[in-house]
Order: C-alpha cells, then sequence, then structure tokens
C-alpha cells in the first residue's frame, strides 16, 4: 500500500479556524522550503498557534537552547499577556535568559498572539 504523507489528520480546533489550518498549511510547506521549526508562529506538533502549547515540555529543547537556562540547567517558565511573552527562570530567576534561541521562542509566540488577534 503506497504512503499518503501529504494526507493527515486535521484535529477538531483546526477545523473550526481556518486562519489557523492555513497559516499551519503555509508554515509546514514552508519548512520543507527550509524555514527554521523554530521561527513559526504556529506548532506542527500541536496542531495549534504556538502561543497555545508553548507550555508544554515538548518544547523545552536543552540540545539548542530553546527554552532553556544554561547556568542552571532548568526548563524555562513562559508567562504570557495579550501582546507580548516572556521566559523566566524558576531556579535562578533570570528573566528571560538572553540567548538566540530564548529570543527567538519570545518573537515567535509575539508573532502567533499578533495573528491571532488580528483576525
Amino acid at each position: 500500500m503506497r504512503r499518503r504523507a501529504h494526507l493527515r489528520l486535521v484535529t477538531s480546533a483546526e477545523s473550526e479556524d481556518p486562519t489557523l489550518s492555513a497559516v499551519l498549511d503555509a508554515e509546514d510547506l514552508a519548512e520543507e522550503l527550509g524555514l527554521d521549526p523554530h521561527a513559526r508562529a504556529t506548532c506542527g506538533l500541536h496542531r495549534s498557534w504556538l502561543h497555545e502549547c508553548v507550555t508544554s515540555p515538548d518544547h523545552v529543547i536543552p540540545l539548542t537552547g530553546h527554552r532553556w537556562c544554561r547556568p542552571c540547567a532548568s526548563p524555562l517558565e513562559v508567562h504570557l499577556d495579550e501582546t507580548t511573552a516572556r521566559l523566566s527562570c524558576p531556579s535562578c530567576g533570570t528573566r528571560t535568559p538572553d540567548t538566540a534561541a530564548n529570543r527567538q521562542v519570545v518573537r515567535a509566540c509575539r508573532t502567533s498572539l499578533a495573528a491571532t488577534h488580528a483576525r
């Protein structure tokens, strides 16, 4: 039987939000063409807006430093409001440890928040 890689399960949240579906599809394609997966406003794993699932342990990546405090080797907490995101370390108290990976997480969350408010 041939694999149908182009077919995937659509979650109930996606079917209710045509904007989310369109952006997910566009970012899936862009990622195949070279978009950094960490620059997405949507989450390809959870099939949602990034800001809706960024608090998941799946988004902590010690190897690359995404949502990770290297000095104390701890996952960072994510704090979201209507327009912005910030990270903080519950162990050492550092607010948004200044690394390229953590800046990228904050940027992607802000983009995700802005996209949902633009609808």
